[in-house]
């Protein structure tokens, strides 16, 4: 029990799991506007608008800093975390989302691979655009900045 206690009173935890929430919930109604369906698997998937993945270690950051301290290592380690998904994020993962969705057309749709049996589709939602990127920071910044001077303060 003791260690469920430590979990949840550690508040850059709390605050990025939260932004991490919050965004997946934002992706998903915006989804299901512009799909006009309802999917569950956006709130935890990969890809679409807002990056939760951004949103997630942007408020990581942000409350490491905060309540580490600016010259810390954890911030350190955190800001450098934070970069380097956000790169891979618009970088790599999009490029792969690219790619997948050529292979499928490819797969599926072309008489040249006819032949062959594939299972299922590659996954194209897996990357972000910079501004899906970009949006996902801010609501890491609203839901920081929420949480350590509301509901911690």
């Amino acid at each position: 029990m003791n260690i469920i206690i430590q979990i949840i009173s550690n508040k850059p935890l709390v605050i990025a799991a939260t932004s991490w929430i919050v965004a997946g919930i934002i992706k998903t109604i915006i989804d299901f506007i512009i799909n006009k369906r309802f999917s569950i698997t956006r709130i935890f998937g990969a890809g679409g608008m807002p990056s939760s993945h951004t949103s997630t270690v942007v408020a990581l950051a942000i409350a490491v800093g905060y309540y580490g301290g600016l010259d810390s290592t954890s911030f350190a380690t955190a800001l450098i975390f934070m970069i380097i998904v956000i790169h891979d994020a618009i970088g790599v993962r999009l490029e792969t989302g690219k790619q997948a969705k050529v292979l499928n057309t490819m797969m599926f749709e072309s008489d040249a691979f006819k032949d062959l049996d594939f299972e299922k589709k590659l996954k194209e939602y897996v990357g972000h655009t910079p501004s899906q990127a970009f949006v996902g920071a801010i609501v890491g910044v609203i839901v920081s900045i929420f949480m350590i001077f509301v509901v911690y303060r």
